[in-house]
């Protein structure tokens, strides 16, 4: 049981992510105290860091999707701690007093200023024990070398995760219906509610270090995977149909208008000259100007035939795909699911599955 204290509890940290943490955190330091000392005229081989961009580093570079590692967390978090730092330090002399008091003003005041931040608490302590140096700079020292230290660091956090795709700083993204009316998404419409995940957090009466609106994301996605795994028996070769349309990539937008409306589907695959899908094409790409198909085509949805089926919920219930096209190892053409397909099978497992109840009832 006690070995379970030493083990990390950061959720979803791969190698490969612990890995970038440490090249960010390297390059963000380095960088951060090279700038901060030309910008002080100090010189670029004299690093000017304070202590407390060691702590925000780990934030900014390990758990960038923290609430705690956004831009204001890290500068306003960082800025006003100090400040707060400072000012105990000048009126209240006695230095035990004075540390407490500063860390405790400084989470209130990024309390109040929806910037808490960790390393904050740091910043605000180096403002009571600084030493001379501190001290010499007075009511300088929240912006010079604080401020700027932070300023620097988010700059270069921003920089670093644009270039290795990842997402800083991190904003939610509402999921919007596909059809441009404020309606939520179909699989967002049943199961659990938004008032749902507040209610919970009330009755846990815990403070978590996850976006609220994050936290509904991943509770939908953990509700969907337990759905798939459920019903793993279920296989999209199963499920398919095997006689498909499809268009090439050469053929005119009249063509593939005609096909879709004679065959009454929403979805026709797109080949190329040996027969591999390439993208998918409906009515709605074909509303823009186009001499072929292969101009307009949009990315299409795809799995194996050995998939379970019940995987393509959240490609089928995101408002845009209408159906996912079953394919080889070499992308040709084995079938295809549409919605209604995916609708159906799913009907039927959830009859089966009640029909021993009610035989029993």
């Amino acid at each position: 049981m006690a070995s379970r204290l030493f083990v990390p509890i950061l959720a979803g940290a791969t190698l490969r992510e612990r890995l970038l943490a440490c090249i960010g955190a390297v390059i963000g330091i380095a960088l951060t105290g090279v700038i901060s000392g030309l910008v002080m005229g100090k010189g670029a081989d004299v690093a000017m860091l304070v202590a407390p961009m060691g702590a925000s580093a780990v934030l900014l570079f390990a758990v960038p999707s923290s609430p705690l590692a956004q831009p204001w967390s890290i500068i306003g978090g960082n800025t006003i701690s100090a400040l707060v730092g400072v000012t105990v330090a000048h009126f209240v002399h006695d230095t035990v007093i004075a540390s407490g008091l500063a860390v405790a003003l400084a989470i209130a005041a990024m309390s109040f200023t929806r910037s808490l931040h960790p390393p904050g608490g740091a910043a605000a302590l180096t403002g009571v024990l600084g030493g001379p140096a501190v001290a010499a700079a007075g009511f300088l020292f929240p912006f010079v070398p604080v401020a700027l230290n932070s300023t620097i660091l988010v700059a270069l956090g921003f920089l670093f995760h644009k270039l290795s795709r990842r997402n800083y700083p991190h904003v939610h993204q509402p999921a919007a219906s596909g059809h441009g009316t404020t309606d939520r998404p179909p699989a967002e419409r049943v199961g659990f509610r938004p008032e749902d995940v507040d209610a919970a957090l009330s009755a846990l009466d815990e403070t978590f270090d996850i976006d609220r609106d994050d936290l509904e994301r991943l509770l939908r996605q953990v509700e969907l995977q337990a759905m798939v795994r459920s019903q793993r028996t279920l296989l999209c070769r199963d499920i398919m149909s095997r006689d498909v349309i499809s268009v090439p990539e050469t053929a005119s937008a009249d063509e593939a208008r005609n096909l879709l409306i004679d065959h009454n589907i929403r979805t026709l695959p797109v080949v190329d000259a040996e027969g591999r899908l390439t993208g998918a094409i409906g009515l709605r790409e074909l509303t823009r100007p186009t001499d072929t198909v292969g101009g307009v085509m949009s990315k299409a949805s795809t799995a194996l035939p050995d998939m379970p089926a019940m995987s393509l919920l959240p490609a089928l219930t995101d408002g845009r795909s209408h159906a996912a096209v079953i394919v080889d190892g070499g992308r040709h053409i084995l079938g295809l699911i549409t919605q209604t397909d995916l609708l159906a099978a799913a009907a039927r497992v959830q009859l089966a599955g009640e029909a021993p109840s009610k035989a029993v009832a």
